[in-house]
């Protein structure tokens, strides 16, 4: 057939058309994700913007208000000493100490308070001698383990990871339990019509199904974790380890209150940091279950 046939120019006609459209749509849809991103971003940073400057202007009211004016600094002063601390060495040591915990601890709750769940939520005897004294454990304040822990393995870093894990894994545990629980019956019958059991049955219909609670269940013992630490950092008091309770407890006996504020803003940064991430994976989950829309 010559190559100047009109059915022979037909496909590439066409191929090079739909070439031309998508070239021409690119751009626009590349800047229509960006606008979206820009738009979801902003959305999810103003109202946190708009709350810190709030609690700014509260603060500089109180302070201005004379409530305390002599040891209780204003948030100019608070801040710049903040920025002090921030150039040596000293506070990122700190920091890097406590993370350090944060992360071994919380993983060793992740990992244990998971076992736990899975072999309560799936084991009813197991349930029936255990079930009550997992919510019993998540609801002992953590400072009261102290005394026991410092007993048990004296005043190092062991102490307080001990803690943490009998803060936070309670909470996991009873997430993945509430999570299994309300697992829908017809995806269990589905997981057995394609063959499914036990192990295979529970990793991939029951874990993903119970993954919404899991996420609660992790944030809420990191919360937990992160309330165990402190109190362990301001309690057991460790030589040569820097960390932020050591730092907290050296302004607290120093009486100086600037100091001591900038360190608890730099404790609450953090928490709220880790509760950020904890909410885009739960976003994330939402939006691949279709609960929330992808825009």
């Amino acid at each position: 057939m010559p190559a100047d046939h009109p059915e022979a120019r037909t496909v590439p006609v066409y191929a090079e058309k739909l070439a031309w459209l998508e070239a021409q749509e690119a751009p626009e849809a590349s800047g229509q994700r960006g606008r979206t991103l820009a738009k979801r971003a902003w959305t999810s940073l103003w109202p946190k913007a708009l709350a810190v400057i709030i609690v700014l202007a509260i603060w500089e009211l109180i302070h201005i208000g004379g409530w305390k004016k002599v040891i209780f600094p204003g948030p100019g002063a608070t801040l710049a000493n903040l920025g002090d601390q921030l150039k040596t060495g000293l506070l990122w040591h700190a920091i890097g100490t406590t993370g350090e915990r944060a992360v071994i601890g919380f993983g060793l709750a992740v990992l244990i308070g998971a076992v736990v769940g899975a072999l309560v939520s799936r084991i009813g005897p197991l349930r029936e001698a255990v079930g009550s004294l997992i919510t019993g454990l998540q609801t002992m304040p953590s400072i009261a383990w102290f005394p026991f822990a410092i007993i048990l393995f004296g005043i190092n870093t062991t102490a307080i990871l001990f803690v943490i894990v009998l803060g936070a894994a309670p909470s996991i545990a009873n997430g993945l339990i509430a999570g299994v629980d309300y697992t829908p019956p017809i995806l269990l019958r589905a997981g057995a019509t394609m063959g499914l059991r036990r192990l295979s049955l529970y990793r991939h219909v029951i874990l993903p199904a119970s993954l919404p609670a899991l996420v609660a269940g992790l944030r809420q013992g990191w919360a937990f974790a992160w309330r165990s630490l402190m109190a362990g950092e301001l309690l057991v008091i460790i030589a040569n380890q820097p960390s932020l309770g050591v730092l907290l407890s050296t302004d607290q006996d120093q009486a100086d209150m600037q100091s001591a504020t900038a360190i608890i803003i730099v404790i609450l940064i953090i928490g709220m940091l880790v509760h950020t991430l904890f909410s885009m994976a739960d976003r994330a989950i939402r939006r691949r279950w279709g609960l929330v829309g992808s825009s």
